[in-house]
Parts: structure tokens; C-alpha cells; sequence
């Protein structure tokens, strides 16, 4: 595995394991508010730095993504779909009471492409996984 920190003026780590690279948001702050936020982030990550997966924090994300209702979930995960590159929110999410967002995240980690995960090298692995 190598890690090295990506030269952009987006804060990444890039990790790699073979052919397999995942960037990793190092930043401080909500980054996607948006779903163009989020197509910045991923074309970003995509095309100048050869990822197929992105790991975001939790905390990088308005909270109105996780309030199923305004649509801005669908809106963001669209964008990741559409350029297809993998995507695992990381962060604790059992303080959500709605059974929506639980079922969501459920179904969501079934399928593999997007992930909500608590811990960092158990996504590593997932989305390393997705691209050998």
C-alpha cells in the first residue's frame, strides 16, 4: 500500500494498492453542500488523479444530505454513479433516528458502490476490492 498526499488545491491523501487507487478527503469542514460540490470533488478526484473510489468523512457532508426529504442524497450520489466512481461516506451513523436513511444505508452497503462505513481500512479494503 503507498499513500502519498495529492498536488492539488483539493486537500487528498491518495491510497494505493496495486493498480487501485482511492482518494481520501484530508479536509476540514462540510465540502458537499451540492451536488455540483459533489461533481467538483469526484471529476477532481477522477481525472486528475486516476481514483476510482473516494472516501469522504462524514462531517464533509452538509447534514441535509442525511434528511432523506431535500433530495440532495440522490442528488449527490447520482453524480457518483453517473461518473462511476465508488464512494464511502465514513463516520458513526446510528444517531439517525429516521428508518428511511437507516433502510438506505443498509441496501446502499449491500450494494457495494456506495458505502456507509465506520471504519477507514475496512472501506480501504471494500473499495480497493471493487477495482481488481
Amino acid at each position: 500500500m503507498h499513500m502519498e498526499r495529492m498536488g492539488s488545491e483539493m486537500p487528498f491523501s491518495k491510497e494505493e494498492r496495486g493498480d487501485s487507487i482511492v482518494a481520501v478527503w484530508e479536509g476540514e469542514g462540510v465540502c458537499v453542500s451540492s451536488a455540483q460540490d459533489a461533481l467538483d470533488l469526484l471529476v477532481n478526484a477522477r481525472y486528475e488523479f486516476g481514483a476510482r473510489a473516494l472516501i469522504l468523512p462524514k462531517s464533509a457532508i452538509a447534514e441535509a444530505f442525511f434528511d432523506l426529504r431535500t433530495g440532495l442524497a440522490g442528488e449527490v450520489l447520482q453524480k457518483f454513479v453517473n461518473y462511476r466512481l465508488a464512494l464511502c461516506i465514513l463516520g458513526d451513523f446510528s444517531g439517525y433516528g429516521s428508518k428511511a436513511l437507516r433502510d438506505f444505508i443498509y441496501e446502499s452497503n449491500k450494494g457495494g458502490r456506495i458505502l456507509f462505513l465506520n471504519d477507514r481500512e475496512e472501506a480501504l479494503s471494500r473499495l480497493h476490492a471493487l477495482q481488481e
